[in-house]
Protein backbone atom coordinates (compact mmCIF):
# COMPACT_ATOMS: atom_id res chain seq x y z
CA UNK A 1 0.00 0.00 0.00
CA UNK A 2 2.72 2.47 1.10
CA UNK A 3 4.89 1.50 -1.88
CA UNK A 4 2.04 2.43 -4.21
CA UNK A 5 1.49 5.80 -2.51
CA UNK A 6 4.04 7.82 -4.58
CA UNK A 7 2.65 6.43 -7.84
CA UNK A 8 -0.86 7.35 -6.74
CA UNK A 9 0.31 10.89 -6.04
CA UNK A 10 1.89 11.08 -9.50
CA UNK A 11 -1.30 9.80 -11.14
CA UNK A 12 -3.40 12.28 -9.20
CA UNK A 13 -1.10 15.15 -10.20
CA UNK A 14 -1.23 14.14 -13.84
CA UNK A 15 -5.01 13.99 -13.72
CA UNK A 16 -5.14 17.37 -12.01
CA UNK A 17 -2.84 19.09 -14.48
CA UNK A 18 -4.58 17.38 -17.41
CA UNK A 19 -7.94 18.65 -16.17
CA UNK A 20 -6.43 22.09 -15.62
CA UNK A 21 -5.08 22.12 -19.17
CA UNK A 22 -8.51 21.21 -20.53
CA UNK A 23 -10.12 23.85 -18.33
CA UNK A 24 -7.87 26.50 -19.95
CA UNK A 25 -8.85 25.38 -23.44
CA UNK A 26 -8.62 27.11 -25.83
CA UNK A 27 -5.58 29.26 -25.18
CA UNK A 28 -4.49 29.71 -28.81
CA UNK A 29 -6.14 29.91 -32.25
CA UNK A 30 -8.00 26.90 -33.65
CA UNK A 31 -7.51 25.83 -37.26
CA UNK A 32 -10.53 24.72 -39.30
CA UNK A 33 -9.26 22.88 -42.38
CA UNK A 34 -11.36 23.08 -45.56
CA UNK A 35 -9.94 20.57 -48.07
CA UNK A 36 -11.21 22.55 -51.07
CA UNK A 37 -10.43 25.83 -52.83
CA UNK A 38 -11.88 29.11 -51.46
CA UNK A 39 -15.21 30.29 -52.83
CA UNK A 40 -17.26 27.09 -52.71
CA UNK A 41 -20.13 26.15 -50.42
CA UNK A 42 -17.88 24.36 -47.91
CA UNK A 43 -15.72 27.45 -47.60
CA UNK A 44 -18.79 29.67 -47.07
CA UNK A 45 -20.15 27.39 -44.35
CA UNK A 46 -16.79 27.08 -42.62
CA UNK A 47 -16.30 30.85 -42.51
CA UNK A 48 -19.79 31.44 -41.12
CA UNK A 49 -19.17 28.90 -38.33
CA UNK A 50 -15.63 30.14 -37.66
CA UNK A 51 -16.82 33.72 -37.22
CA UNK A 52 -19.35 32.78 -34.52
CA UNK A 53 -17.01 30.36 -32.76
CA UNK A 54 -14.26 33.01 -32.65
CA UNK A 55 -16.63 35.38 -30.89
CA UNK A 56 -17.88 32.84 -28.34
CA UNK A 57 -14.54 31.13 -27.61
CA UNK A 58 -12.50 34.31 -27.35
CA UNK A 59 -9.91 32.76 -29.66
CA UNK A 60 -9.59 33.00 -33.43
CA UNK A 61 -10.94 30.08 -35.46
CA UNK A 62 -8.96 30.33 -38.70
CA UNK A 63 -10.19 28.72 -41.92
CA UNK A 64 -7.31 26.94 -43.67
CA UNK A 65 -8.04 26.04 -47.31
CA UNK A 66 -5.91 23.02 -48.23
CA UNK A 67 -7.16 21.94 -51.66
CA UNK A 68 -5.84 19.31 -54.02
CA UNK A 69 -6.22 15.64 -54.96
CA UNK A 70 -10.01 15.76 -54.64
CA UNK A 71 -9.82 16.85 -51.01
CA UNK A 72 -7.25 14.23 -50.02
CA UNK A 73 -4.39 16.64 -49.27
CA UNK A 74 -6.25 18.72 -46.70
CA UNK A 75 -8.06 15.75 -45.18
CA UNK A 76 -4.85 13.75 -44.80
CA UNK A 77 -3.13 16.72 -43.16
CA UNK A 78 -6.05 16.98 -40.74
CA UNK A 79 -5.94 13.26 -39.91
CA UNK A 80 -2.23 13.53 -39.07
CA UNK A 81 -2.57 16.71 -36.97
CA UNK A 82 -2.12 16.64 -33.17
CA UNK A 83 -5.29 15.48 -31.42
CA UNK A 84 -5.30 18.44 -29.03
CA UNK A 85 -8.48 20.25 -30.05
CA UNK A 86 -6.71 22.89 -32.12
CA UNK A 87 -7.42 21.28 -35.50
CA UNK A 88 -10.91 20.73 -36.88
CA UNK A 89 -11.92 19.66 -40.37
CA UNK A 90 -14.94 20.13 -42.59
CA UNK A 91 -15.87 16.80 -44.16
CA UNK A 92 -18.75 16.22 -46.53
CA UNK A 93 -20.42 13.87 -48.97
CA UNK A 94 -17.27 13.38 -51.14
CA UNK A 95 -15.52 11.89 -48.10
CA UNK A 96 -18.17 9.16 -47.97
CA UNK A 97 -17.93 8.60 -51.74
CA UNK A 98 -14.12 8.47 -51.89
CA UNK A 99 -13.67 4.92 -50.47
CA UNK A 100 -15.71 3.60 -53.42
CA UNK A 101 -13.85 5.47 -56.17
CA UNK A 102 -10.30 6.01 -54.89
CA UNK A 103 -8.17 2.86 -54.66
CA UNK A 104 -5.70 4.01 -51.99
CA UNK A 105 -6.89 6.78 -49.70
CA UNK A 106 -4.23 8.11 -47.30
CA UNK A 107 -6.80 8.35 -44.49
CA UNK A 108 -9.92 6.53 -43.25
CA UNK A 109 -12.93 8.73 -42.54
CA UNK A 110 -14.38 6.43 -39.88
CA UNK A 111 -11.11 5.42 -38.23
CA UNK A 112 -8.96 8.56 -38.30
CA UNK A 113 -11.54 11.13 -37.13
CA UNK A 114 -13.86 11.57 -34.20
CA UNK A 115 -17.27 13.13 -34.97
CA UNK A 116 -18.06 16.60 -33.65
CA UNK A 117 -21.36 17.61 -35.27
CA UNK A 118 -23.33 17.41 -38.48
CA UNK A 119 -23.67 20.90 -39.98
CA UNK A 120 -26.29 20.74 -42.72
CA UNK A 121 -27.51 19.36 -46.03
CA UNK A 122 -28.34 20.71 -49.49
CA UNK A 123 -29.34 19.19 -52.82
CA UNK A 124 -27.03 19.54 -55.78
CA UNK A 125 -27.94 21.71 -58.76
CA UNK A 126 -26.83 20.98 -62.33
CA UNK A 127 -25.58 24.36 -63.58
CA UNK A 128 -25.02 24.88 -67.30
CA UNK A 129 -23.79 27.54 -69.72
CA UNK A 130 -26.62 30.08 -70.32
CA UNK A 131 -25.77 30.56 -73.99
CA UNK A 132 -26.39 26.84 -74.55
CA UNK A 133 -29.25 26.02 -72.15
CA UNK A 134 -32.14 27.91 -70.61
CA UNK A 135 -32.95 27.76 -66.89
CA UNK A 136 -34.95 24.65 -66.02
CA UNK A 137 -34.62 23.10 -69.49
CA UNK A 138 -33.13 19.78 -68.45
CA UNK A 139 -34.87 18.03 -71.33
CA UNK A 140 -32.84 20.07 -73.82
CA UNK A 141 -29.65 19.07 -72.01
CA UNK A 142 -30.58 15.38 -72.17
CA UNK A 143 -31.51 15.65 -75.84
CA UNK A 144 -28.16 17.30 -76.59
CA UNK A 145 -26.27 14.68 -74.56
CA UNK A 146 -27.95 11.84 -76.47
CA UNK A 147 -27.81 13.49 -79.88
CA UNK A 148 -24.76 11.64 -81.14
CA UNK A 149 -22.79 14.86 -81.50
CA UNK A 150 -19.51 15.36 -79.64
CA UNK A 151 -20.01 14.41 -75.96
CA UNK A 152 -20.66 17.26 -73.56
CA UNK A 153 -17.81 18.27 -71.25
CA UNK A 154 -19.01 18.15 -67.64
CA UNK A 155 -16.78 19.53 -64.89
CA UNK A 156 -16.32 17.84 -61.53
CA UNK A 157 -14.35 18.63 -58.38
CA UNK A 158 -12.07 15.60 -58.67
CA UNK A 159 -12.41 11.84 -58.42
CA UNK A 160 -14.66 10.92 -55.54
CA UNK A 161 -16.35 14.32 -55.33
CA UNK A 162 -20.14 14.55 -55.17
CA UNK A 163 -20.11 16.34 -58.54
CA UNK A 164 -18.13 13.46 -60.04
CA UNK A 165 -20.49 10.72 -58.90
CA UNK A 166 -23.59 12.81 -59.64
CA UNK A 167 -22.40 13.16 -63.24
CA UNK A 168 -21.70 9.43 -63.44
CA UNK A 169 -25.13 8.55 -62.07
CA UNK A 170 -26.83 11.01 -64.44
CA UNK A 171 -24.98 9.56 -67.45
CA UNK A 172 -25.85 6.00 -66.45
CA UNK A 173 -29.52 6.87 -65.87
CA UNK A 174 -29.72 9.00 -69.01
CA UNK A 175 -27.78 6.47 -71.13
CA UNK A 176 -25.31 8.94 -72.59
CA UNK A 177 -21.55 9.51 -72.50
CA UNK A 178 -19.79 12.70 -71.44
CA UNK A 179 -16.27 14.06 -71.10
CA UNK A 180 -15.32 14.43 -67.39
CA UNK A 181 -13.13 17.47 -66.68
CA UNK A 182 -11.57 17.63 -63.18
CA UNK A 183 -11.13 20.87 -61.20
CA UNK A 184 -9.81 21.74 -57.74
CA UNK A 185 -13.26 22.78 -56.53
CA UNK A 186 -16.67 24.05 -57.60
CA UNK A 187 -15.64 27.71 -57.70
CA UNK A 188 -13.17 27.36 -60.60
CA UNK A 189 -15.40 24.76 -62.29
CA UNK A 190 -18.41 27.09 -62.29
CA UNK A 191 -16.30 29.97 -63.57
CA UNK A 192 -15.48 27.89 -66.63
CA UNK A 193 -19.12 26.80 -67.03
CA UNK A 194 -20.10 30.48 -67.08
CA UNK A 195 -17.41 31.14 -69.69
CA UNK A 196 -18.55 28.24 -71.87
CA UNK A 197 -15.30 26.32 -71.43
CA UNK A 198 -17.28 23.31 -70.15
CA UNK A 199 -21.00 22.62 -70.51
CA UNK A 200 -22.11 21.91 -66.95
CA UNK A 201 -21.21 21.14 -63.35
CA UNK A 202 -23.10 19.75 -60.34
CA UNK A 203 -22.75 22.05 -57.32
CA UNK A 204 -24.78 23.36 -54.42
CA UNK A 205 -26.81 26.54 -54.76
CA UNK A 206 -24.37 28.11 -52.30
CA UNK A 207 -21.48 27.54 -54.70
CA UNK A 208 -23.31 28.89 -57.73
CA UNK A 209 -25.38 31.66 -56.16
CA UNK A 210 -23.22 34.65 -57.13
CA UNK A 211 -22.71 33.62 -60.77
CA UNK A 212 -26.35 32.57 -61.07
CA UNK A 213 -27.45 35.88 -59.59
CA UNK A 214 -25.39 37.65 -62.24
CA UNK A 215 -27.13 35.66 -64.98
CA UNK A 216 -23.99 33.70 -65.86
CA UNK A 217 -25.30 30.21 -65.01
CA UNK A 218 -28.46 28.30 -65.96
CA UNK A 219 -29.68 25.87 -63.27
CA UNK A 220 -31.25 22.88 -65.02
CA UNK A 221 -32.14 20.34 -62.32
CA UNK A 222 -31.89 19.68 -58.58
CA UNK A 223 -31.08 16.31 -57.04
CA UNK A 224 -33.32 16.66 -53.99
CA UNK A 225 -36.82 15.18 -53.62
CA UNK A 226 -38.45 18.62 -54.03
CA UNK A 227 -37.76 21.92 -55.75
CA UNK A 228 -35.71 24.59 -54.01
CA UNK A 229 -37.70 27.68 -52.95
CA UNK A 230 -34.90 29.84 -54.38
CA UNK A 231 -35.18 28.05 -57.76
CA UNK A 232 -38.92 27.47 -58.24
CA UNK A 233 -38.60 27.03 -62.01
CA UNK A 234 -35.98 24.29 -61.79
CA UNK A 235 -37.34 20.70 -61.78
CA UNK A 236 -36.16 17.78 -59.70
CA UNK A 237 -34.42 14.82 -61.32
CA UNK A 238 -37.54 12.74 -60.85
CA UNK A 239 -39.68 15.35 -62.63
CA UNK A 240 -37.57 14.99 -65.78
CA UNK A 241 -37.63 11.19 -65.63
CA UNK A 242 -34.26 10.56 -63.96
CA UNK A 243 -34.76 8.09 -61.11
CA UNK A 244 -32.31 7.32 -58.30
CA UNK A 245 -30.90 10.85 -57.95
CA UNK A 246 -32.65 11.91 -54.74
CA UNK A 247 -29.55 12.76 -52.74
CA UNK A 248 -28.09 15.68 -50.82
CA UNK A 249 -24.70 17.18 -50.28
CA UNK A 250 -23.88 17.28 -46.54
CA UNK A 251 -21.25 18.83 -44.31
CA UNK A 252 -19.90 17.93 -40.87
CA UNK A 253 -17.15 18.96 -38.48
CA UNK A 254 -14.72 16.32 -37.22
CA UNK A 255 -11.50 16.25 -35.19
CA UNK A 256 -8.48 13.90 -35.16
CA UNK A 257 -9.45 10.51 -33.73
CA UNK A 258 -7.95 10.68 -30.24
CA UNK A 259 -8.95 14.24 -29.35
CA UNK A 260 -10.08 14.24 -25.67
CA UNK A 261 -13.83 13.75 -25.36
CA UNK A 262 -14.25 16.74 -23.03
CA UNK A 263 -12.75 19.01 -25.69
CA UNK A 264 -14.79 17.40 -28.46
CA UNK A 265 -17.98 18.01 -26.49
CA UNK A 266 -16.99 21.63 -25.91
CA UNK A 267 -16.41 22.06 -29.63
CA UNK A 268 -19.67 20.31 -30.48
CA UNK A 269 -21.58 22.73 -28.27
CA UNK A 270 -19.82 25.66 -29.94
CA UNK A 271 -20.59 24.41 -33.46
CA UNK A 272 -24.26 23.85 -32.62
CA UNK A 273 -24.49 27.31 -31.03
CA UNK A 274 -22.95 28.82 -34.16
CA UNK A 275 -25.51 27.01 -36.34
CA UNK A 276 -28.35 28.29 -34.16
CA UNK A 277 -27.20 31.92 -34.34
CA UNK A 278 -29.85 33.93 -36.25
CA UNK A 279 -27.30 35.61 -38.52
CA UNK A 280 -25.73 32.27 -39.45
CA UNK A 281 -29.10 30.69 -40.15
CA UNK A 282 -30.24 33.61 -42.28
CA UNK A 283 -27.00 33.65 -44.27
CA UNK A 284 -26.87 29.90 -44.97
CA UNK A 285 -30.59 29.19 -45.37
CA UNK A 286 -30.77 31.69 -48.23
CA UNK A 287 -28.12 29.56 -49.95
CA UNK A 288 -30.35 26.49 -49.81
CA UNK A 289 -28.56 24.91 -46.86
CA UNK A 290 -30.69 23.16 -44.24
CA UNK A 291 -28.71 23.49 -41.00
CA UNK A 292 -28.68 20.40 -38.76
CA UNK A 293 -26.65 20.07 -35.58
CA UNK A 294 -26.20 16.60 -34.08
CA UNK A 295 -24.70 14.55 -31.30
CA UNK A 296 -21.39 12.77 -31.83
CA UNK A 297 -23.09 9.37 -31.96
CA UNK A 298 -25.65 10.58 -34.47
CA UNK A 299 -22.92 11.85 -36.76
CA UNK A 300 -20.87 8.66 -36.41
CA UNK A 301 -23.87 6.55 -37.44
CA UNK A 302 -24.72 8.96 -40.27
CA UNK A 303 -21.22 8.85 -41.76
CA UNK A 304 -21.07 5.04 -41.55
CA UNK A 305 -24.41 4.77 -43.35
CA UNK A 306 -23.31 7.26 -46.03
CA UNK A 307 -20.10 5.31 -46.74
CA UNK A 308 -22.15 2.11 -47.17
CA UNK A 309 -24.84 3.82 -49.26
CA UNK A 310 -22.48 5.52 -51.69
CA UNK A 311 -20.40 2.40 -52.09
CA UNK A 312 -23.55 0.68 -53.34
CA UNK A 313 -24.46 3.61 -55.64
CA UNK A 314 -20.96 3.68 -57.13
CA UNK A 315 -21.04 -0.05 -57.82
CA UNK A 316 -24.47 0.22 -59.46
CA UNK A 317 -23.26 3.09 -61.66
CA UNK A 318 -20.27 1.02 -62.70
CA UNK A 319 -17.69 3.33 -61.10
CA UNK A 320 -14.51 1.46 -60.20
CA UNK A 321 -11.78 2.60 -57.78
CA UNK A 322 -8.84 4.26 -59.54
Amino acid sequence: MFRRFPSLIVAACLAFFGAAAHAAYPDKPIRLIVPWAPGGSTDAIARAIAQRMSESLGQSVVVDNRSGASGQIGTDAAAKSPADGYTLTMVELPHAIAPAVVAKLPYDLLRDFTPVSLVGTSPLVLFATPSEFKTGDMKAFLQRAKSGKAPLAVAHSGAGSSSHLAAEVLASRGTFKYIPVPYRGSAPALTDVAAGMVAAHFATLASGSSLHGAGKLSPLMVTGPSRLPALPGVPTAREVGIEGMDFNQWWAVVAPATTPIEIVERLRAEVVAALNHPATRERLNTLGIDLKGSTRDELRSFMRNEVDRWGAIARKAGVKPE
